[in-house]
């Protein structure tokens, strides 16, 4: 085993003696993560009314929130609170099943911090700085050196670590991971303006009229919302702005305006720390905040190379995964074949006599004899009954659709029963259909 001198450590394949792609840093496990993890996503409409946007089903057998959790445990950060408020209790149940492995015998937890009033009995959080806030003391019980703080909302894959390095190779009070977007796109987020140093000048929160990239009129540069703080620096910068009674208590709109002229603020490309990018390939980030925007990054898994690779055994996304049993296909009439064509079919699947095609189906989903369901989206326990045709459909869990049932082919009748996008794609729930779900979603 090789070592190297600094902070910084890399790993190496026991086997070869070849440097690993993953970097293991004395930083990480002086780190706590937190996820805030409590928005709604009310852009996805009926699809969060009963659970929070980090628990919304995503790829087959993951929740969104999956995602940061796994980079975080690849990243060797292995200390992280969950912040929860907005209908938390599949959330909270779906950490609980799928996140017990840490083990605290080693100082390893996931700490779930549900809103409860724990600075003042006026208010739950009220923006994402607050929410931090009123979870100090226990930050302050975790003693760490770094504080990362980071969406629990947000689709991708990344190695924190490398953000932690640039950090501490800045000498930086708070680090920011950035990515460039359209200059289109840009007012939805905190757009930066860096100097030759990575250092941050200038950052506006959703800017009517977004900077570009010097050199790249099309371009913006946004931040991920994901950021890192010297732990004591962030202490501090949460008390000054708590004492402030004209701020909103909110990092985008308050604590880093305010801290980029007063102190070290650097910037990462998020091509420098994003996991598995491909040949030719981009760093892959997706905010999944729309119907559409849901619908088409899981209708990109379905790709036969998609940007995103989730079956790379490097970097894993954990889960909590039920025992069942393996996809079923039955019959191979010729009007009447159980098959799947440019489908990702999850485990306790069966379909029966039906086909499907370039759709995403999630656990036990059950689809009857001579259904077509194509260019969509099943979400667990759905029963699809005979005789029906989805096109770019999402389903909602526990849903039963009915027999004869026809969306997708005429979008005036799907408006008078369902939520129809604006690209067209519908979305479907228990309720739209009458029927009463005691489960959680």
């Amino acid at each position: 085993m090789k070592a190297e001198p600094g902070y910084l450590q890399r790993k190496y394949h026991l086997a070869t003696g070849e440097p690993a792609s993953r970097f293991v840093s004395r930083i990480t496990k002086n780190t706590y993560a937190m996820v805030l993890a409590g928005g709604r996503g009310s852009r996805l409409y009926q699809l969060t009314d009963w659970r929070a946007k980090p628990a919304v089903p995503f790829g087959g057998k993951f929740r969104i929130i999956d995602f940061v959790l796994s980079n975080c445990v690849n990243s060797g950060i292995r200390r992280i609170g969950v912040a929860t408020q907005y209908k938390a209790h599949s959330l909270i149940q779906h950490i609980q099943r799928g996140w017990s492995f840490l083990s605290g015998q080693f100082g390893e937890s996931i700490t779930l911090l549900p809103a409860q009033q724990r600075v003042s009995e006026d208010h739950w959080y009220q923006g994402t700085a607050d929410a931090v806030y009123q979870n100090i003391d226990i930050l302050r019980e975790a003693d760490p050196d770094f504080v990362l703080l980071l969406a629990g909302d947000h689709v991708y894959k990344m190695d924190y670590g490398k953000l932690l390095a640039l950090h501490v190779e800045k000498k930086a009070d708070m680090t920011v991971a950035c990515l460039e977007v359209p200059v289109a796109d840009a007012t939805a987020f905190g757009v930066m303006g860096i100097d030759e140093h990575s250092r941050v000048v200038k950052f506006d929160e959703k800017p009517a009229q977004p900077a570009c990239i010097p050199g790249k009129p099309d371009k913006a540069l946004a931040s991920m919302g994901i950021y890192v703080f010297n732990a004591s620096f962030l202490f501090e910068q949460l008390i000054r702005d708590a004492d402030d009674p004209h701020s909103s208590h909110d990092f985008g709109k308050d604590l880093i305006p305010y801290m980029v002229p007063r102190y070290r603020v650097f910037a990462q490309s998020f091509g420098e720390s994003c996991v598995g990018m491909g040949d030719g390939m981009g760093p892959y980030w997706r905010d999944v905040g729309t119907i559409d925007a849901y619908w088409e990054a899981n209708m990109e898994l379905t790709k036969v190379i998609p940007d995103l690779n989730m079956y790379d055994q490097e970097w894993p996304i954990w889960t909590h995964q039920e025992q069942l049993p393996p996809a079923k296909f039955v019959f191979d009439d010729e009007d009447r074949r159980g098959m799947a064509i440019d489908s990702l079919v999850s485990g306790g699947c069966i379909i029966s006599g039906s086909t499907v095609r370039r759709s995403l189906l999630f656990s036990d989903v059950r689809i009857d004899g001579y259904c077509n369901i194509e260019d969509s989206v099943l979400l667990p326990k759905v029963h699809v009954g005979r005789q029906v045709t989805l096109r770019r459909v999402i389903v909602d869990k526990n849903c039963r659709i009915p027999e004869g049932l026809e969306v997708g082919v005429n979008p005036e009748e799907d408006r008078k029963r369902f939520h129809v996008s604006p690209n067209g794609v519908t979305l479907i729930t228990p309720e739209m259909l009458g029927q009463k779900v005691h489960s959680i979603r």
